[in-house]
């Protein structure tokens, strides 16, 4: 492990902006830290019951849907794999999620958790990551998938 990948790095939502195209109400993820280059981190994500899936899903019983769960970990993997271009002062022009596999889906996450994003990553080639992402509410494993990544970087 390099002095880079050693030490550990957070970002805020305003790094994560600048890392992601996404906004709300699909930007979900609040906050990174425990970032390892593009080894490891944890996204935090804070549901609330203002968002706006919860009018549908569901009225009587709100459950964040387990399609954003897995969302939240692309987003996660996605934002460290930009910011380890960015590090090499390759700002990509995309970044593109690209394969959903092993997907679990354990226990529900309702309004009121903090859901954590353990990403690790599995693999790398070229401008793709692959990541194995664990989401985590208490420290309770409520969802898993392998998640892929893409960027398009300019030469």
């Amino acid at each position: 492990m390099t002095d880079e990948t050693a030490r550990l790095d957070t970002a805020d939502i305003m790094k994560i902006m600048d890392y992601l195209p996404h906004r709300y109400p699909f930007l979900l993820i609040d906050r990174i830290v425990d970032i390892r280059g593009d080894e490891s981190c944890i996204g935090i994500k804070n549901v609330t019951i203002n968002e706006p899936q919860f009018m549908g899903h569901f009225p009587t019983r709100p459950l964040f849907p387990g399609v954003l769960i897995i969302e939240g970990m692309a987003q996660t993997a996605g934002a460290i794999c930009v910011a380890s271009k960015l590090a090499d002062r390759k700002r990509p022009k995309e970044v593109y999620f690209m394969t959903i596999d092993k997907a679990k889906f354990r226990r529900p996450v309702v309004p009121g958790d903090v859901v954590e994003y353990h990403m690790r990553k599995i693999a790398q080639r070229r401008t793709m990551w692959w990541f194995k992402g664990e989401a985590k509410v208490n420290g309770t494993l409520v969802a898993e998938a392998e998640v892929s990544a893409m960027l398009v970087v300019e030469d």
